[in-house]
């Protein structure tokens, strides 16, 4: 069987980062027109390695391997975030692509807006487990200007295609290829990373309600400021989380919004977008009952009103062992002592994958961590080194 060729998946790599370009990355919102010209380049491409190529009515484009199985799927996404990087998503599509050109039997598939634009948790992917309904699609509206998902599907060329299911039972397993997004590899001086898990987001709305008044006029002892409330929250939570969290646990403020935003008013309501991430449901339910106890001592204590609501709670994906065990094999004999095991601290369409088969994922190194901006990059080498072990460990695996 032919061995991949690196030479020809770099350059695939550097033609579809030639559509949006932005900078040194690209920018290619879901279902924009440089969008949709990367899907349609990667039906081409697809169709040249033999695989008979299509696009369904959610925008995930799909591979299909012509020969007998046992049959893997590889990819990931092609879209990114806005004015971002060139590797995020597009290096496990296109890895796809270079063991479909070795001859491999896999299947290739893009999922559609794993960058959440239209503020759904991994739309391409659920729809092709069957677990995104229409009258998701219905509500979904663009972030960034409120454009209905709907009115995007038909101005894409999308509107009354069908949404295609995956047919499960034609897979042993899934891989996907991505950069690490983070500085861990590059600072213990490795090149590949063979992931465990993949944390699941728990995300939380925190509403502070006080009184919104005059800033000269109302004395300090009579205020009911949501905004200074709201910060002495998150520096407790600061403060409380560190004594319990896991090794590799992050959370974030994503959003802090002030009503009505004026500097001569007091504030009179905070809005907070808060998430913890983990790999280990114990972690994430210790830090659920940490962050309840502490907005009930803020409400003790403040002059506000505080009230803490879920928004989101998605369950973390293990890796399968025998697919990690096929890929830590291969990066031993390909680049023995270079490579470890992590967890991902990012969200995948793989978590999705894994719900329904087993998945894997490598990781390789991001330059000085930086991802979701257009600097982000990573080493000819490295991109070469981790399909070069992708390949061998999807032919392990097929042959075991």
């Amino acid at each position: 069987m032919p061995t991949v060729d690196t030479d020809a998946f770099l350059r695939d790599l550097y033609e579809l980062r030639a559509i949006g370009t932005f900078k040194t990355g690209v920018h290619r919102p879901t279902y924009s027109p440089h969008d949709m010209e990367a899907r349609r380049w990667l039906i081409a491409k697809l169709t040249q390695c033999g695989l008979d190529a299509e696009i369904d009515g959610i925008g995930n484009v799909f591979g299909r391997h012509r020969g007998e199985g046992p049959h893997l799927l590889v990819g990931s996404h092609i879209e990114s975030q806005n004015e971002a990087g060139w590797l995020d998503g597009a290096l496990g599509v296109v890895a796809g692509v270079a063991l479909a050109r070795a001859g491999l039997p896999v299947d290739v598939c893009a999922f559609a807006d794993e960058e959440g634009h239209f503020s759904l948790s991994l739309p391409g992917s659920r729809s092709a487990i069957g677990d995104l309904s229409e009258a998701a699609i219905d509500g979904a509206r663009n972030r960034t200007d409120g454009t209905p998902l709907r009115d995007a599907l038909r101005a894409a060329g999308l509107e009354g295609l069908p949404r295609r299911p995956l047919e499960i039972e034609r897979y042993k397993g899934y891989y996907e290829m991505h950069i690490e997004q983070g500085t861990q590899l590059e600072a213990a001086g490795l090149r590949l990373g063979v992931v465990t898990g993949i944390v699941a987001i728990w995300q939380w709305r925190i509403v502070v309600e006080g009184q919104q008044d005059h800033a000269g006029g109302t004395s300090m002892a009579e205020r009911r400021d949501a905004g200074l409330s709201a910060v002495r929250l998150l520096a407790a939570i600061d403060a409380e989380f560190p004594r319990i969290v896991g090794e590799r646990t992050t959370w974030t403020t994503g959003r802090f919004r002030l009503e009505p935003d004026a500097p001569n008013i007091i504030p009179g309501r905070a809005e907070i977008l808060f998430q913890f991430r983990d790999v280990s449901v114990p972690v994430l339910e210790r830090l659920e009952a940490g962050l309840k106890m502490l907005v009930q001592e803020a409400n003790r204590r403040e002059r506000c009103k505080i009230t803490l609501s879920s928004v989101s709670k998605a369950v973390p994906a293990l890796c399968d062992p025998q697919m990690m065990r096929c890929l830590s094999d291969a990066a031993q004999d390909i680049a023995p002592g270079a490579w470890q095991i992590m967890p991902s601290g990012a969200g995948h369409d793989a978590q999705v994958i894994a719900r329904k088969m087993p998945a894997s994922m490598l990781f390789v190194p991001s330059i000085g961590g930086i991802s979701h901006h257009w600097s982000e990059d990573t080493k000819d080498e490295d991109l070469a080194l981790g399909v070069q072990v992708l390949h061998s460990a999807a032919e392990r695996f097929l042959a075991g």
